[in-house]
């Protein structure tokens, strides 16, 4: 069959952007493809919630799934693939996207692309655009035949092509026997202590970058950020030298913002930093280095010095 599948992702009972993400490219791949999109969608009361942009929802229940466990999803949508067979699965590249797909590509003999910010069709080809090396390289990869496996980078597809309302029909299949008797079972979640402040939900962040010099200059930017009353945020150098906590990075490796604006300093401009950010409404750059790739997306920039510019600005903030 031409279907595409997309496998959700939950955070508790809510659904994952990136769920929405693939949806969107899913249906893309479906049309040329002339077959629908399924959704599998596992430990949820409510299968068919927010799923509009799927033509049909597979649901198992099973108290087995009630928690992410990879042995008993492995289970479950090997024997979802089994019964659908869909031309192409498309999984996040998280932690559970890399547990399955490797496994899935042995047990459901499918080639697997992992790391994608790009899916096209090419006739009934998948090309799929993959990053190497953190993003320093890309390459393309054919997935030919009857079946494959994508892992796809959060933020790599708008999310809002996949949010779609409309009832969706709903496919219960029988849980699979091996689930009762699972070889591995969820102990305890230990979930991660909470950031002094929530740089996802702000509307404004002004975030730093290895360029400002030192941790001594940061007092400089927070005087910035203080007169705006936002959050200060940061890329990986900055988080990674002890600058910041963990829960200010901005980035692949860290958080993704959608600020309506991002005003940053010192920053380069670097794919791992540009992926967490770019979706932001404005984006307003200061970096001495007039070649800086950031200024390729920023929508307004400056290469003037930045301690010659903070003083100015804080006094016409602060009126």
């Amino acid at each position: 069959m031409a279907n595409v599948m997309v496998l959700a992702g939950r955070t508790g009972k809510e659904l994952t952007d990136s769920t929405f993400e693939m949806l969107g490219v899913a249906r893309q791949l479906a049309t040329a493809w002339g077959g629908q999109v399924e959704v599998a969608l596992f430990g949820t009361a409510d299968p068919a919630i927010d799923l509009g942009a799927a033509d049909t929802v597979v649901s198992i229940d099973h108290p087995a799934l009630s928690d992410y466990v990879p042995e008993a999803y492995e289970v479950a949508l090997r024997h979802v693939l089994e019964q659908r067979t869909p031309r192409l699965l498309l999984l996040p590249n998280d932690t559970v996207g890399l547990d399955l797909g490797s496994s899935l590509s042995v047990t459901w003999a499918a080639p697997q692309a992992a790391y994608v910010v790009g899916l096209e069709a090419d006739g009934d080809l998948a090309i799929a655009t993959c990053e190497i090396l953190g993003g320093k390289i890309r390459a393309e990869v054919e997935l030919p035949g009857d079946r494959g496996i994508c892992t796809v980078v959060a933020g790599a597809f708008p999310a809002a092509a996949g949010r779609v309302e409309g009832d969706t029909p709903v496919v219960t299949l029988d849980p699979p026997a091996a689930l009762d008797s699972p070889r591995t079972s969820l102990q305890q979640l230990i979930e991660p202590e909470g950031g002094d402040v929530d740089i996802t939900a702000a509307t404004m962040l002004v975030s730093v970058g290895r360029g400002i010099g030192s941790s001594d200059d940061l007092e400089t930017v927070q005087e910035i950020a203080d007169a705006l009353d936002v959050p200060l945020s940061a890329s990986r150098p900055v988080i990674d030298a002890g600058w910041l906590p963990k829960s200010r990075q901005v980035g692949k490796s860290g958080l993704k913002v959608k600020p309506k604006a991002y005003l940053m300093f010192g920053i380069s401009g670097a794919p791992e930093h540009l992926e967490g950010m770019r979706d932001a409404e404005l984006i307003i750059a200061c970096n001495t280095d007039a070649s800086a790739p950031i200024f390729d997306v920023a929508h307004y920039g400056t290469t003037c010095d930045l301690f010659d510019l903070a003083p100015a600005l804080v006094e016409k903030l602060e009126g």
